[in-house]
């Protein structure tokens, strides 16, 4: 802005050097989405069994939402960007945000023991903190047991309650899969001590503290922690869990405690909040400078991807990098990211699960959202990349 104490000659002439100062190589705006890329693959997922699949792009004030596929196999309904629905692990970063401004607030050191927190809750008194956000911890996954087998699994907890303790005393019942701050080993387990760390440094549920200092800030309408409570309030999608067995029924998943998730997993959601959250983190709006910087401090975890503290990284063919969480619970597939500096987020959902072929599907929605139309042979690299793991058992390889 020019000041008020400049005459218009003067200031006439300022404005026309700093046009003039302005680098002919300035940097290229970000590629356009590609919206006809991103229903295709929406459609695909569709065909391959997913009853429905959904996306919506926040671009520096330009919304695009897509959908296909109905929200309800029963009635036919049509599925819509304004559906709620379970996100599963994108759950994993609300939790750390609590955290990091428990951080801020001085009242949690991220290197010190977990168990200076929680006396006596891990075996080894030398994980911290900062090694259960980034899963570095050893702490094995105890849904590996839980969900060995996908539907018979499902049935036996869908309604259950448990303690946090007792899903950490399910985790210890097994060897550590590393030592602490080795490297990377997604473990739902990190985050049942995630919670337990929230509640005892706070002295209130989760629950409290998501609505407190996320989802009312943020005015997140959409977003829930229901557990124990079993449905998702409002007009929501349906979620279909894929059967281990070739051509078995889908089986609607959607109503549960999700208490085997909790704090790792259990927070209802939708495409416009997720959004909403993750361009506030990623612009600064939820954490200060110093604590952002630590989520991005970035472990190697598989082909084209990293992870910070209950932050991914994706790195896709183009170049760009982007970064928020996936989310797998059963009856849904979830890819939340967004921009460096959050301008442009994308969630994209399909309404199943356990089903190889739609998660990868809809992980290349990351390749249209962010890096635009691309030549067949980008194209081909973005599918080089394949998603062999989900979040729920991730120890358990299934195609």
């Amino acid at each position: 802005m020019v000041s008020a104490t400049v005459g218009r000659g003067t200031a006439l002439a300022a404005a026309l050097l700093t046009l003039l100062a302005v680098p002919a190589h300035a940097a290229p705006q970000e590629p356009q989405p590609d919206l006809t890329g991103l229903r295709g693959f929406l459609r695909t997922a569709q065909e391959q069994g997913a009853p429905g699949a959904m996306a919506r792009i926040d671009d520096h004030g330009t919304v695009s939402k897509l959908t296909v596929g109905v929200a309800d196999r029963t009635t036919g309904r049509v599925l819509s960007t304004t559906d709620r629905f379970r996100i599963g692990s994108v759950t994993k970063t609300f939790t750390t945000v609590v955290l990091l401004q428990l951080v801020d607030e001085g009242k949690l050191s991220l290197d010190a023991p977990v168990n200076r927190y929680l006396p006596g809750l891990l075996p080894d008194g030398t994980i911290t903190v900062r090694q259960v956000l980034s899963h570095r911890s050893g702490l094995y996954d105890y849904t590996n047991d839980m969900f060995a087998r996908t539907v018979p699994g499902f049935e036996a907890v869908r309604g259950k309650v448990f303690t946090y303790r007792q899903l950490v005393d399910l985790s210890l019942r097994h060897a550590r899969t590393g030592a602490p701050g080795a490297a990377y080993s997604y473990s739902n387990t990190n985050f049942v001590v995630a919670g337990m760390l929230v509640e005892k440094l706070t002295g209130n549920p989760v629950r409290t503290e998501y609505q407190n200092r996320i989802i009312k800030p943020l005015n997140l309408s959409d977003t829930f922690y229901v557990h124990p409570d079993t449905r998702i309030p409002g007009r929501h999608a349906l979620g279909y869990l894929t059967p281990d067995e070739s051509g078995a029924p889908l089986v609607d998943a959607t109503e549960q405690t999700a208490s085997w998730a909790q704090s790792a997993g259990a927070i209802v959601s939708s495409t416009q909040d997720l959004n909403t959250f993750f361009s506030a983190l990623l612009g600064g709006r939820l954490t200060s400078a110093a604590q952002l910087a630590q989520m991005e401090r970035w472990t190697p975890a598989g082909t084209g991807q990293a992870y910070g503290l209950g932050l991914r990284r994706r790195d896709l063919s183009c170049g760009v990098s982007v970064y928020g969480h996936t989310g797998t619970v059963q009856g849904y597939y979830t890819y939340a990211f967004a921009s460096k500096d959050g301008g442009r987020s994308l969630t994209a959902v399909a309404t199943t699960s356990n089903n190889g072929t739609v998660l990868n599907t809809m992980l290349r929605t990351l390749e249209s959202a962010f890096c635009g139309k691309q030549t067949p042979a980008a194209r081909g690299a973005g599918a080089a990349v394949v998603e062999r793991h989900e979040d729920v058992a991730p120890g358990i390889l299934r195609d």
